[in-house]
């Protein structure tokens, strides 16, 4: 892709965020759909969409474990524990993570825990360090749909207006594994 159409993209895409707006954008499998964590306007409407309820949790996406921080209490990691998680950072494996009490519970559901990931994706990430935080980051897909995996697919779904940052996945076939950063339990096979 043309860098100065990559450009728009990204910028639109920050635009809109700063919007309270959902967006979607490639990951390491699939296409995402996320909005600012901050935002209890925006993520409602990233829940609406998806027909998702709150009760379940949501994922943070970032460029760096600094910018997952303001959520997350790492305190309570041993150093091999926390060896472990940056043994697969960045990269495709989301950790469930005890969870700030100052935490929105539109981010941990019905837990005291939230589920974060430093990304390798380098759109993701140039997204990330952009906007200065975390995103929310789900499948983008609507309720009982297959999970987008390119620009065409989100459009046919979201409709020509929904913002996309334009940009290819990862090439990974399955979504992110997920494991517990306490226990190394596995919730979900990468």
């Amino acid at each position: 892709m043309n860098s100065h159409l990559h450009e728009l993209s990204v910028l639109k895409a920050l635009e809109a965020l700063n919007n309270k707006e959902v967006i979607a954008y490639p990951t390491e499998a699939v296409f995402g759909v996320g909005c600012d964590p901050d935002s209890e306007t925006a993520v409602m409407r990233l829940l609406e969409l998806k027909q998702r309820p709150v009760e379940k949790g949501l994922i943070l996406i970032a460029a760096s474990f600094e910018q997952l921080k303001p959520y997350i209490d790492d305190s309570v990691l041993t150093d091999s524990q926390r060896e472990t998680v940056f043994s697969r950072w960045p990269g495709p494996v989301t950790f469930v993570f005890p969870a700030r009490a100052s935490t929105p519970r539109w981010l941990t559901g019905r837990f005291d825990t939230l589920a974060v990931r430093v990304t390798d994706h380098p759109l993701v990430v140039e997204l990330c360090q952009a906007y200065g935080k975390p995103l929310v980051s789900t499948s983008a897909n609507l309720s009982g749909q297959e999970p987008c995996r390119n620009v065409e697919e989100v459009v046919a779904q979201f409709g020509e207006s929904f913002p996309v940052v334009k940009g290819e996945t990862g090439g990974r076939l399955n979504p992110s594994e997920i494991r517990d950063a306490l226990t190394g339990e596995l919730f979900r096979q990468g």
